[in-house]
Order: structure tokens, then sequence, then C-alpha cells
């Protein structure tokens, strides 16, 4: 056997990353087009998720709980890209002028609605703040208390806090935003 890391063989690094591949991937895929609503960029998102995890594995670094690390880089790159994207978005912005940045909606009422209250709910969650939008996602997903603290670095007791602020922010959010229509 070709030794890759420190007592890692090449078979059992294998071993391991198919075995996190055949458990997780469908999951982590519905978490990441969830996050990106885009399922061609949530492929990709995966992909490096499980490259960056062969890599760790390879040098002998095997996460401890495999599914929190790879939620929690999947999060992470969520995060990474929503950051560029808005960075790119400002910089077009900046091109083209405010005027171009707008397009009248096409849809009918009701997509407008919906739209409407899409666009609320986004703003909203962009405002909650990373750790917290992680944590919610990993919650909507059925990870435990313990699972998402480890996974966004905090004691269960205060992701615990974080996702009851949270949900009362954006249950205030939606209906002072139901109330606004």
């Amino acid at each position: 056997m070709e030794p890759v890391g420190v007592g890692v063989t090449r078979a059992s690094a294998d071993l391991v990353i198919t075995a996190a591949w055949t458990d997780y991937h469908a999951e982590l895929f519905a978490f990441l087009v969830r996050g990106t609503r885009q399922p061609d960029v949530a492929e990709d998102l995966l992909q490096d998720a499980f490259i960056r995890l062969t890599r760790e594995v390879r040098s002998g670094r095997t996460p401890d709980n495999i599914r929190a690390w790879l939620y929690r880089v999947c999060a992470n790159l969520v995060v990474s890209r929503g950051r560029r994207l808005s960075t790119a978005v400002r910089g077009l912005v900046k091109l083209r002028g405010p005027a171009d940045s707008h397009r009248a909606p096409d849809a009918p009422e009701a997509g407008f609605l919906q739209q409407e209250a899409h666009a609320v709910l986004m703003g909203l969650l962009d405002d909650v703040g990373p750790d917290a939008r992680t944590a919610l996602l990993l919650s909507s997903e059925g990870f435990s208390g313990v699972e998402i603290a480890e996974a966004i670095g905090r004691s269960e007791l205060a992701t615990r806090a974080l996702l009851t602020r949270t949900r009362v922010k954006l249950r205030q959010g939606l209906e002072a935003a139901e109330a606004g229509r």
C-alpha cells in the first residue's frame, strides 16, 4: 500500500471519501441548492467540498465528524460565493449605472407577489449574518444543536440562543412586511 499521509494509505483514504460521498452527497447537494438556488452551481460547490475532504483525508487529517465538517465547508463555500457575487454586482452597477440594474417584472401579479416575498426573506436572511444563516439551514436539515454548535464553532447553549433570536427576528420581519402590503 502506498502511504499518503501520516498512517493513511491511499486505499483507506479512498474508502473514507467514497463512504462520505455515498452517505452525504445527496443531502449536501440539496443543502447547496437551497443556499445558492442554482443546481449547477450547487454541483460545482459540492465537488469543491469533496476535493477539500480528499486533501484532508489523504494528508492524514480526517475530520472527527465528516458530515458536520462537510456542511461547514459547504456553508463557507456558499458564503464566499455570495461575497464574490455581491462584489461583482456592485462593480457592474457602477459601470452601467443604477437605471440599467433594475428590470421591470414580466410575471403576472401572483408571480410578482411571490418574488416580493422571496426578496423580503432573502433580505432578512442577509441581515442575520453568516453564522445565524448557517445555523438555520443546518437546523432545517435536521442537525442537532450539538452538531450545529460544532459546525459554527459555538457552544450548544449559544447556538440555541442564536437560533431562537434569529427565528424571532425573521418572524417579526416577515410579519412587518406582510402588514406593509
